[in-house]
This record gives C-alpha cells, structure tokens and sequence, in this order.
C-alpha cells in the first residue's frame, strides 16, 4: 500500500526541501495528484450520469422534471463548496508552512461551521422547492416531480456539506487518493440504491435466468433519495478519515477546542465569500440559461441537462487537475517559494489544456453514444448530439480556466476571478444565449457558451501571466 502515499512523501519532500525543482519532477507530481482528483471528480459527475440515464429510461417527461431543477441544486453544492474551500486553503498554507497543529485548529472549527452553515442552506432550499420549478417555468406536467427532487436534495445538504469539506481536507493534505477511492464507492452505492428505489418490483431477464427483483417505484424523488444515501456513506468514511486515521489531520488523539475564533473564520470568509458569490451568481446563470431553454419544450429542456452531463464527462477531468493545482500551489506558497508556485501553476495548467483537448475530441466523436445511454428518445438524443459537437471545440480553453482557477483558489487570491466569471457568464452566455435561442433553439445557446468558454480561458490566461495574485497570502496572514 505504500504507493497511495508515495505523491504525499514526494510533495512534502519538495515544499519543504531547498533543492531546485525540474520541469519534468514538477510534471510528474502534478500527474500522481492529479489522476486520484480526477478519479473523484469523475465519480461525481457519474452520479449525475447515473440518476440522469436511469430516470431518463421512464421517459421524457421525468427526464425534464430533473433537468429543471439541476442547475438550481448546483447553486447549493456550489455554495457548500465555497464553504468547504474557506477552511482547506487555509489548512494547506498551514501544512506548505509546517504548522500541523494549527492546521487541525481550523480542521476543528470548520466542522462546527459547516455543520451550521449548511443546516441553514437546507432550510433555505426546503422552503423554496415548491414554488421553484413553476419560477424557472416548468410545464405543469413537470413541476410535481421537479419539487420533489429538489426538495430531497436540498433536505440532505449537510451530507453534501460535509463530503465537500472532508474530501477538500484531505485533498489539502496532500491525499488525493482517499477521496478518489471513495468517490469509486459512492458510484457503485448510487447504482445499487437507485436500483431499487427508482423501479418497481420486476422481472429481469440475465443469462437465461429470470430473477425477481424487489423496489420502491420511486421514480424521480427515488434518484435525488439514492444518490443522498450514497453521499451520505462517502461522507461518513472520509469523516472519519480525517478525524482518526489522516497522519496530518487526525484530531481524536490532540486535545483542542471546537469553539470559533476569529481570525479563522475571518480568513475562511475572506476566502470563501467571494468564492460562494461567484458560485452562486454563476450557478444562477445557469438557472437563467434552464429559463431561457423552457420555452423551447420539454425535449430540449431534457436535452440540455443531460448534455450539460455527458460534457462534464469530459470536463471533470479539469478539476481534478484543478484540485491538484489548489494544493500544489497552497502548499507551495503557504512555505513562501514563490518561483515553484508559479511553476507548478504553469505546469498545471498545459496538462489540464492537453488532457481536455484529447477529451473534446472523443466527446465530439462519440457524442451520439453518450446521449443514447441517457435516453432512448430520438429528438432528445439529437438535440444533445449537437449540442456536446458545438462546444468540443471550446474544451482547450475551458481547461485553463479551469487550472489557472484552481492556482488563484490555492493562494487564497478568490475576489478578483470571480468577478472575472461573473462578467464573461452573465456579460457573454447569457446575453448571447438570450439573442441567439429563439433563432437556433438549443444550438444557439450551445453556441454561446463554446464562445464564452474560450474567451473566459484567454482572460484567466493573462491573469495567470502576472504576479498579483501570488500576493493574496499576504493579505491573509495581516488577518487577526
């Protein structure tokens, strides 16, 4: 078992070593970070892939009623996130900077924070869901079951919440393995869960034999039920993980005090906030661009959502490198070698920018086949096929803004990339998606957002070409 920790020795050898560091090194520890966070970016969007193709089998009509209120649910995530982000890139500096006990003060108070954080985003969620799919639109057919996923997802975010903030700790630590592995198991929990909560009691035909299955008949609340549970499990484990068994994290065996302080929470506010405006308000741009699809019909409201999945396929893979890059650079800066962070961010970003460009090319290619595994309706399956095929050719750029946003994240600099998000979602796609949807329908809005794609990659490029945002720690470490 001794390879899962190889890249963690390999890191805290080189951030708190005095040796130059080599391109082809710094590429190397990159991948061995990277591969673990893409396997638990992966497994994420597959959850999605999964609910989506195993709830699309009931029909279009379902398959909409979840498509509806998709975008809506990543505001929530996002904001979890935000949260979660707020405490890791804290803990990463404290790590880069050899302060493990400082780093499990924050760990402390960012269980007590999250716990009310997200108890307060689930009451919010719960006391909107029944008037939320008729505020994005939603045909009247839809809305009832649209509800009842939303209301069940948003009632389990502390879940959510919590496997944010455990996986983005462990991450911060240098451990991309844990998360990924369990991130593998919430996959296979999702499946067996959703078998049995979406469909009824049936026959099925296997090698011959006819087995009687037993289920709930749930259908789309059953979805939004089994992957919560499964979530839940992921979320459980890496507690854990992080309490009793991380070397750097674990803190059952060190007395110290839950009790919020200050400085820290003024950090993680400082970090996050911009953060969870940014999620939220991009995520909201989201929700705009499910209002502008509605009136186009419930074929290409499913169409949307289901596109929206497949191409995560083929982005999660960024953030995993992403997630990587927070660390790498976190650490890095956090001991104060300015020269490897920016490196290890250039590094970073041209691997994300390959790995993307050989993913958009296998989505554009086999762009029918990922429809089809989501829905056997023929104008559904169609709209999509275009839709991936249009914005393939923006995944280059996509992916470095992707990694030149994880870079700012782990040096703490959040303020100014979101603003930079906000502009080119709402100033570019949503404009362009608004002008362009009722002339070409969903291609238009498709069209959009591979224009909005590439020029938010040009952007962050430059940032990444300059020195400022390099000195966001500064700033965080004057913070009493």
């Amino acid at each position: 078992m001794n390879f899962l920790f190889k890249e963690k020795r390999d890191l805290a050898s080189v951030i708190h070593g005095n040796r130059p560091v080599g391109r082809m090194e710094r590429l190397r520890l990159a991948v061995s970070l990277s591969i673990p966070a893409i396997v638990a970016q992966i497994s994420a969007i597959v959850m999605q892939y999964i609910d989506a193709s195993m709830v699309g089998s009931l029909g279009a009509l379902p398959a909409a009623s979840i498509g509806l209120v998709t975008t809506s649910t990543w505001i929530f995530f996002g904001l979890c996130s935000a949260c979660s982000v707020g405490f890791s890139v804290q803990v990463a500096h404290l790590l880069g900077a050899g302060n493990g006990k400082g780093a499990r003060e924050v760990l402390r108070q960012s269980l007590v924070a999250a716990l009310l954080y997200s108890l307060v985003l689930s009451a919010i969620g719960v006391s909107i869901s029944f008037d939320l799919p008729r505020w994005l639109g939603g045909e009247p057919e839809i809305r009832p079951n649209a509800s009842l996923y939303f209301l069940i997802t948003v009632a389990a975010m502390p879940l959510f919440q919590f496997s944010y903030l455990s996986s983005g700790m462990l991450r911060s630590s240098g451990n991309m393995v844990f998360p990924g592995m369990v991130g593998t198991l919430m996959c296979i929990l999702d499946v067996i869960f959703n078998f049995f909560l979406i469909f009824p009691t049936r026959e099925v035909n296997f090698l011959g034999f006819s087995l009687n299955f037993p289920g709930f008949g749930c259908g789309v609340w059953g979805a939004a039920l089994g992957t919560s549970l499964a979530e839940g499990v992921g979320a459980l484990i890496m507690l854990w993980k992080i309490i009793f068994s991380s070397k750097e994290l674990r803190i059952i065996e060190e007395r110290g005090s839950f009790r919020l302080r200050k400085s820290c929470m003024k950090k993680a506010f400082h970090i996050g906030f911009p953060l969870g405006i940014e999620r939220f308000l991009t995520s909201g741009a989201q929700v705009m661009i499910t209002i502008i699809v509605a009136p186009l019909g419930a074929a290409s409201i499913a169409a949307n959502a289901f596109a929206v999945i497949a191409e995560s396929i083929c982005y999660m893979p960024g953030y995993g490198i992403g997630d990587a890059t927070t660390t790498l650079v976190g650490q890095s800066i956090g001991a104060g070698k300015l020269t490897l962070t920016r490196q290890f961010a250039y590094t970073s970003t041209a691997l994300g920018m390959i790995v993307m460009t050989a993913l958009g090319v296998v989505m554009y290619l086999v762009a029918p086949l990922m429809m089809e595994i989501m829905s056997p309706d023929k104008e559904i399956v169609d709209l999509g096929v275009v839709a991936l095929r249009t914005e393939a050719w923006a995944e280059p750029m996509y992916a470095a803004s992707i990694v030149a946003y994880g870079a700012f994240v782990g040096a703490g600099d959040t303020l100014i990339p979101c603003f930079m998000n906000l502009g080119c979602m709402w100033g570019v796609r949503v404009i362009l998606a608004a002008v362009l949807a009722p002339v070409l329908g969903l291609h238009g809005v498709w069209i959009a957002m591979a224009i909005e794609l590439t020029f938010r990659g040009i952007v962050f490029l430059i940032r990444l070409r300059g020195k400022k945002w390099m000195l966001r720690i500064n700033k965080l470490n004057s913070i009493n």
